[in-house]
């Protein structure tokens, strides 16, 4: 085993998946006539939405996608989103529909994400959505633990029969994240903060899946010789210089590095698959929508 793991570059597999998605938007336009199309809403001003925002709309347009941006004020009732998102549930022009989170408190985010028709919710999250994950039905699947699945598979092929520790049961992703290693027939554990002998629970697995929101808590002794680690984990913590911050995972990555077969970087491991997943599942939504056929797993 090499001194050092091999860092999977998802800044790298995410530019792959935009041209393909870009194939495919150019494709669908010419026959449905029509550009594929995702909306994205945004409430308030909370500054790192509106970069993100900014990012899928260049993002999107970049890929050959009608982007779609609609602004609401952060003291906007809930009604006036629920009538948005109803508008755009009837808009044939809008195949994906994308509320950013997080709302404003006076803004129930489940019954807004209730609101938005199944078929057009690309970041999945649609408690529809979630029970045809479950049962192996056809749906949309939260964009970051797919993106997650991808780099997986492209770096060990088959995950069948493979021992998989997933730390962390968020509903974004954690708990799709196991949904999806469960349908790649791995054995799954999923671990969170209540879990006895963490660090033995992780011991165990061949991947490793760091989903919990802790700066560096996985550490490389946690960790099986060869493992694949997967680390979902974007905290802002002080950099030596004052005043300034810098982007550390969930994984302790100098210590994991020299344990790990292969493990993702923090920044540039599964934060660029984010935006290309959504992209790639607003492809999906437009074929199915307009009642194309598409091989799905071409992306």
């Amino acid at each position: 085993m090499s001194a050092e793991a091999e860092r999977i570059d998802g800044k790298a597999f995410a530019e792959g998946l935009r041209d393909r998605v870009a194939e495919a938007a150019a494709a669908f336009t010419a026959r449905a006539g029509r550009q594929p199309g995702l909306a994205v809403v945004l409430v308030g001003e909370d500054p790192a939405s509106q970069v993100y925002v900014r990012n899928k709309g260049r993002q999107t347009v970049a890929c050959g996608m009608a982007s779609f941006e609609h602004r609401l004020p952060a003291d906007a009732a809930e009604a006036d989103l629920l009538a948005l998102v109803e508008t755009l549930n009837g808009d044939p022009a809008v195949d994906g529909i994308l509320v950013q989170l997080p709302l404003p408190p006076q803004m129930d985010e489940a019954k807004v994400i209730a609101a938005i028709n199944p078929d057009k919710d690309v970041d999945g999250f649609h408690v529809v959505n979630v029970g045809r994950l479950a049962t192996g039905l056809p749906g949309f699947v939260p964009c970051t633990p797919l993106g997650c699945v991808m780099l997986l598979r492209d770096r060990l092929g088959s995950l069948s029969g493979l021992d998989a520790v997933v730390i962390g049961r968020s509903n974004i992703v954690g708990k799709p994240m196991a949904q999806l290693l469960l349908a790649e027939s791995c054995t799954v554990t999923v671990a969170h903060s209540r879990t006895r002998d963490l660090p033995e629970v992780v011991r165990r697995a061949d991947i490793v899946v760091a989903a919990v929101g802790r700066p560096e808590m996985v550490k490389g002794d946690w960790l099986k010789p060869g493992a694949t680690v997967i680390d979902v984990g974007i905290n802002r913590v002080p950099a030596a210089e004052a005043g300034k911050t810098r982007l550390v995972g969930d994984v302790d990555y100098a210590s994991a590095a020299a344990v790990a077969g292969a493990i993702t970087p923090v920044p540039g491991g599964v934060g660029p698959m984010t935006i290309a997943v959504l992209l790639r599942n607003t492809i999906v939504a437009a074929h199915r929508n307009e009642g194309l056929d598409f091989d799905e797993s071409t992306l």
